[in-house]
């Protein structure tokens, strides 16, 4: 059965339509900004697969923090820059389109990571990782790609890496790129799943699920490429 309704009605009914929606959209918002800084399974990547965590964590994390989560800032710090050094030299260099895509990733990735991990450190009042030479840059003579070297950060490249890789070009810089980036990923993984294990401040332990996630998926996205070789 049809029932009209007359002007007056059909408007206030409008009304309440309106007054519902902007309820909802308010309590959407309140849910959105409470569940930014709560959500710490370190799953949500925005953009790329890639390091998003420095796209949700707050760069002055509110909460406990222990020694853990300041080692994990620390010495996350000078490896992501490292990482973001390494993509820089794929301009120019690389020639496989997979290549590419993945280094501008890493590079948009970590770079705000960078900042974030900067402003933790400032926040809680301690200081960047003491260190007068540049890990960055390798700067680190006998470290092996594959492990710490001593340094207290797994997989970072040693100087002779970086500068081999700023050498080659084309396919050879592909493959290069792609065999020590593994390295350094799997040396970034294990740094991340310690401070998940060991670390008190959720903003910390958000981007190391965040790292985990990402970096172990360029891993396997790196080995296929390496596999096509």
């Amino acid at each position: 059965m049809s029932v009209s309704l007359s002007s007056s009605q059909s408007a206030a009914a409008r009304r309440r339509g309106v007054a519902a929606v902007g309820t909802v959209a308010a309590l959407a918002l309140t849910l959105v900004a409470c569940g930014s800084s709560d959500d710490s399974d370190g799953s949500a990547v925005p953009g790329t697969r890639h390091g998003s965590g420095s796209a949700s964590a707050s760069a002055t994390p509110g909460g406990a923090f222990n020694d853990a989560d300041v080692k994990f800032a620390q010495q996350m710090i000078p490896h992501h820059q490292q990482a973001v050094d390494m993509a820089k030299l794929a301009d120019g260099r690389a020639a496989d389109s997979e290549i590419k895509e993945l280094a501008a990733a890493i590079e948009k990735a970590q770079d705000p990571e960078i900042n974030t991990m900067k402003g933790w450190l400032t926040s809680w009042g301690k200081p960047l990782a003491e260190s007068s030479s540049s890990p960055a840059m390798g700067d680190m003579p006998g470290m092996d790609h594959g492990s710490d070297g001593g340094s207290g950060m797994p997989g970072m490249m040693s100087g002779k890496d970086m500068s081999d890789l700023e050498a080659a070009k084309g396919k050879e810089f592909d493959k290069q790129f792609a065999q020590l980036m593994i390295g350094h990923h799997e040396g970034a993984v294990t740094m991340a799943e310690d401070e998940r294990k060991n670390g008190a401040n959720a903003d910390a332990k958000k981007l190391a699920g965040a790292v985990v996630t990402a970096q172990t998926a360029e891993i396997e996205q790196m080995n296929k490429i390496i596999a096509r070789f």
